[in-house]
C-alpha cells in the first residue's frame, strides 16, 4: 500500500466512526422528540401516508439476517420508495448496539421491537435537528456522489 492509500483508509475509518456516532446521537435525540418510527411494517405505513415527514431511513441488518429473503424484499421496496421520495437511506449493522442506543432491554419479557427499519421524521421544532442529522445527511449525499446509493455504517459496541 502506498502512503496515500493508507491515509485514505484511515480517513474513511475515521469518517465512518464520526457518522456512526452522529447516527447514535440522532436516534437518541429523535426518540426524545417522538420522531422515530420503528419496524418494517410501521415504517411502510408511515411512508405511504406521509412520506414528506421522513428525513432518514435506517435499514439495520446483521450477518445472520442476510439470508432472510422476506426482509431483503422489504428492504428493496423501502429503498425504492425512499429513492423516489428523496429520503436519505443508511444501511446499518450492529443490531445489539442499536438496541442499546434505543433503550431496548433484553431482560424484558415483552416482544422485542423490530429494529430492522427505523424512520426519523421531521420535527416540528428545529431544536434537535443539528444533533447528528446534518452529519448523516452530508455522509449520504457524499456517498451518492460516489455512486453508493445506500451507504453502509457499522455501529460498534462500546
Amino acid at each position: 500500500m502506498t502512503l496515500e492509500e493508507l491515509v485514505a483508509c484511515d480517513n474513511t475509518a475515521q469518517k465512518m466512526q464520526t457518522v456512526s456516532e452522529a447516527v447514535e446521537q440522532l436516534l437518541v435525540a429523535a426518540q426524545r422528540q417522538d420522531c422515530l418510527t420503528v419496524g418494517v411494517y410501521e415504517s411502510a405505513k408511515l411512508m405511504n401516508v406521509d412520506p414528506d415527514s421522513v428525513v432518514l431511513c435506517l435499514l439495520a441488518i446483521d450477518e445472520e439476517d442476510e439470508g432472510d429473503i422476506a426482509l431483503q424484499i422489504h428492504f428493496t421496496l423501502i429503498q425504492a420508495f425512499c429513492c423516489d421520495n428523496d429520503i436519505d437511506i443508511l444501511r446499518v449493522s450492529g443490531m445489539q448496539r442499536l438496541a442499546k442506543v434505543l433503550g431496548e432491554s433484553a431482560d424484558d419479557n415483552s416482544e422485542p421491537r423490530d429494529l430492522h427499519c427505523i424512520l426519523v421524521t421531521n420535527p416540528h421544532t428545529d431544536s434537535w435537528k443539528s444533533q447528528g442529522l446534518e452529519e448523516v445527511a452530508s455522509y449520504c449525499e457524499e456517498s451518492r456522489c460516489n455512486n453508493q446509493w445506500v451507504p453502509y455504517i457499522s455501529l460498534l459496541e462500546r
